[in-house]
This record gives structure tokens, sequence and C-alpha cells, in this order.
């Protein structure tokens, strides 16, 4: 319409007041409830024999995006917790970092503390396959097998920062583990509430409104 209009064929362009009509995209980086969440957490961890198994149960410990976690090296890992250094793209062999908060210690309890050392003392340097950047279609068929919602790799990084969230964990701290730049990025993008707590947060209101009758 724009060329139509800069070619004399059309008097008006009129192009700005046109409203696209389709069907919304259904959202694929779904969090997963806090049950799912422990039923696959608590899977991963019982078979760590497949090294996928322990990408996945660090996946939801630590909110890390994909590439960060195919970037971590064995000097990456210390004591209860890994360094976020590098990240790994399946497009170039760029291996920086997506802003300068990307850079981050990240606390790990001690049951994913020895799956990753564990796997560590069998490579040099790398901790993970990369396995041709497949993780995406591993992830939907473990899923699948479990029965639980599907999602993606970036789904299971809303699930770790929704679930500290529904429990009163502070809007600055989970910014900062995840490597944001802003609480704002935090609150527009990742805080979606979990079912169970929304159901909580349901009843709390009703209760309270109810009190307004007494």
């Amino acid at each position: 319409m724009k060329y139509a209009y800069a070619r004399g064929l059309i008097s008006n362009d009129f192009g700005h007041l046109l409203k696209a009509k389709g069907q919304e995209q259904a959202k694929r980086n779904i969090p997963l409830s806090i049950t799912e969440f422990k039923k696959l957490r608590q899977y991963c961890l019982s078979h760590t024999e497949d090294e996928f198994n322990v990408l996945v149960a660090l996946a939801l410990e630590t909110g890390a995006r994909r590439g960060e976690l195919l970037g971590i090296k064995k000097e990456d890992i210390f004591e209860y917790g890994i360094k976020i250094l590098r990240s790994i793209s399946p497009t170039n062999d760029d291996t920086q970092l997506k802003t300068k908060h990307s850079k981050r210690d990240i606390s790990i309890n001690e049951d994913v503390y020895q799956a990753v050392t564990k796997l560590a003392q069998t490579k040099e340097g790398y901790i993970f396959d990369w396995n041709g950047f497949k993780q995406a279609g591993q992830l939907q068929k473990l899923l699948k097998q479990l029965g639980l919602t599907k999602t993606t790799f970036h789904g299971l990084r809303d699930t770790h920062a929704s679930f500290l969230f529904s429990k009163d964990i502070s809007l600055d701290y989970i910014s900062r583990r995840l490597g944001h730049n802003s609480i704002l990025t935090t609150q527009q993008y990742y805080l979606e509430l979990m079912p169970e707590k929304k159901h909580q947060q349901d009843a709390d209101a009703l209760s309270l409104l109810n009190d307004l009758s007494l």
C-alpha cells in the first residue's frame, strides 16, 4: 500500500488504519505447575545416567538459558554452584553472554551438584554434549513420556522464576538469578502465577472480601 501511494496509484496511504486479523499464536514457553516441576525434577535426578536428564535438572534448578547451560565447563563448577561465563549458539561461534548482567554465579542444591560433578568427571572442557542442538526435541520426548505439559527450555526458565515467585522470593533476587538487566524484565516476561498459587490467591482474596460481610 505504501508502494502504491508512493507511485501515485492511490491518493491516500491509509494502511495504518487497517488491522491485521488472524489467530493468536499459542504460547510455547508454558511454565509447568508446581506438581509437574517436582515430578520432572525427581525423575531427572533419579536417572542421571542419561546426560540429558542432568541438563534438564540443572535448567530447572538454575533458570539458566539453554545456551548458558551448554557453555558450562568443568572449571565453572564450584561447591554447590555454577558460574555462567559464556553461551553457546546453534547459529554462530560467538560465545558472549546476552548482557553484562548474564555473567553470574548461581547456587544449586547438593543433589544437583552431585549429578553435575559426577558428569563433569567424565568430560574434558564443556560438560554437556551439544548433540547437534537437538535438545528441544529431546525435551518434548521426555515431557510426553512423563505425561507433563508441553513446553520448551525457555519454559523451564519460566517455571523456575514462577516457582520462586510463588514462594515469595524477592523479585530482585529472582532477577539477579536469571541474569536480567532489570526487575522490569522479570516482571514483564517471566512471572506467571503457577496454578496452585493462583488458586490460593483467589481463595485469599475472596476470604478478605467475605470479611466485609461479617
